[in-house]
């Protein structure tokens, strides 16, 4: 797990991923793309962000809660 880190004085959240969780479900992707990918290869989530701003707390915290699997914390 990544801890947030401040970047300019902008706050961040801390997520992560559990990828053997994961079944590839795509939900995190379509609610925060910023922060969410899916590998081409299985299908399992990649985080791209693991401090994103704290704009994206909601749209973050959304993925968590369509997450099937319970595979992505938010901090």
């Amino acid at each position: 797990m990544t801890p947030a880190r401040p970047t300019g004085g902008e706050t961040t959240v801390a997520v992560s991923v559990d990828r053997g969780r994961c079944c590839g479900s795509g939900n995190c992707v379509l609610a925060a793309p910023e922060v969410f990918d899916q590998d081409d290869t299985d299908g399992l989530v990649l985080l791209r962000d693991p401090a994103p701003r704290a704009a994206l707390r909601d749209r973050v915290q959304r993925a968590v809660d369509l997450c099937p699997a319970d595979a992505i914390r938010l901090d």
